[in-house]
């Protein structure tokens, strides 16, 4: 079933969370939302295998649980089939958040309210979304990673350039992607790599080449790009050579 944050669609929840009170908050929120909460699961085998049974299409996860943490709960519960994970935790640290990036968790709720728990959703259903683009252009699990990092950062980009949103932003150089007939890959590493550059140019300047990367069509002829300077050779020929690329 495809996701959209934008939808009113019904998610089918599964719970995973030790504690009755938390989960049974949870589940209260939740449907108040309009979802449905499939069940609930207190330990990781548990979610694991409660995920096989029901096959939701979006799981909120306690980080701390019994026998397997939700950081290693969610990675077996992703790598058997894709879905939405949103992680349960008192605080969201850069390294925890890069730990369970990687497992397959795509947002965080640090407070178990109703407003937080709507915005973790669309969250989680828009980068979900995003990430399942991400796998059918790589293929490869190792280079889909890769490949999502670097479009995180071009959209750190757009959003401080455009003044957009992170949705925005995703959209911005999806549309460059099909408009170019370039990789995702060879489209954020541009935008990086323009950065870069116009960082050190005046303000006025960078944010019209930005935009002009993003925004601007297609050449019909076959000549140069505008941007022809500013980018790497990779943009104009193309994807960058594996293990090459702009620190992160």
């Amino acid at each position: 079933m495809a996701l959209d944050c934008r939808s009113t669609e019904q998610l089918q929840v599964l719970v995973v969370e030790p504690k009755d009170l938390v989960a049974a908050r949870l589940k209260e929120q939740l449907q108040s939302l309009g979802h449905r909460v499939l069940g609930q699961a207190r330990n990781g085998p548990e979610a694991i295998a409660a995920a096989q049974r029901l096959q939701p299409n979006l799981i909120v996860m306690e980080e701390k649980l019994p026998r397997f943490d939700g950081i290693h709960t969610a990675r077996a519960i992703v790598t058997d089939r894709p879905v939405p994970v949103i992680l349960l935790t008192d605080y969201a640290g850069a390294d925890l958040v890069r730990r369970a990036r990687e497992a397959g968790v795509v947002a965080y709720l640090t407070s178990v309210d109703r407003k937080r728990l709507l915005s973790a959703i669309e969250v989680a259903v828009e980068r979900f979304g995003q990430l399942q683009i991400l796998r059918r252009e790589g293929g490869d699990p190792r280079e889909a990673l890769e490949t999502g990092r670097l479009v995180e950062r071009a959209k750190k980009v757009l959003i401080t350039r455009l003044g957009c949103s992170e949705a925005e932003a995703f959209r911005h150089i999806l549309e460059r992607t099909r408009s170019t007939d370039r990789t995702l890959r060879e489209t954020a590493w541009t935008i990086v790599n323009a950065e870069e550059v116009l960082s050190r140019l005046d303000f006025p300047r960078s944010l019209q080449l930005i935009v002009g990367v993003v925004r601007r069509e297609p050449r019909r002829s076959s000549g140069p790009t505008p941007f022809t300077g500013a980018e790497p050779a990779m943009a104009r020929g193309g994807a960058p050579p594996k293990g090459v690329g702009p620190a992160p």
